[in-house]
């Protein structure tokens, strides 16, 4: 899930349309208030932040994802009016990965946003899942039932994690 914090609804919604269209999943927030009640629900892969913003900058966002260990590799583009170089190098040393200025392209901004999900290193830490006698690690790919190992196959597993990851939905 990609999650896109843009201000300015027309491009908010067309970056992610562009983003949707060609495969990939994303959202889009207003304010950073509810950028940052989404991530308490769903870490996404990647984050698009626009730099002016109501309530905070996205240089603060972006402060505050790099300062917080849970989230901290999270993949970051800034997108902004702002173009000077000044502008360009603040952005890039507080700690994003990409920086884009508008107007941009939906292709160029689609064609960054694949770039950085490929070589981002970042992966999501699953945590453990216990249920009453059910232990699985997805690191680990291990399966336990009231302390006994469980053989699944792959589609088996694949579905037992999908619905812990999505319990009470």
């Amino acid at each position: 899930m990609i999650y896109l914090v843009e201000d300015d609804s027309s491009i908010r919604e067309l970056v992610i349309y562009a983003l949707n269209s060609t495969g990939l999943e994303a959202k889009g927030f207003e304010k950073p208030s509810e950028f940052w009640k989404a991530v308490e629900e769903e870490e996404p892969s990647l984050v698009i932040l626009d730099v002016m913003l109501p309530e905070e900058s996205g240089i603060d966002v972006l402060k505050k994802i790099r300062s917080n260990p849970a989230i901290e590799k999270l993949p970051v583009i800034m997108e902004t009016a702002k173009t000077s170089e000044y502008d360009r190098i603040n952005g890039l040393e507080s700690g994003a990965d990409d920086y884009i200025s508008k107007p941009f392209s939906m292709m160029e901004m689609v064609a960054r946003v694949k770039a950085l999900i490929r070589r981002s290193e970042y992966k999501h830490e699953e945590k453990d899942y216990t249920i009453n006698n059910l232990y699985v690690c997805p690191i680990k790919h291990l399966v336990k039932v009231d302390d006994r190992e469980v053989v699944l196959t792959l589609k088996e597993y694949e579905m037992l994690c999908l619905l812990l990851k999505n319990r009470g939905i």
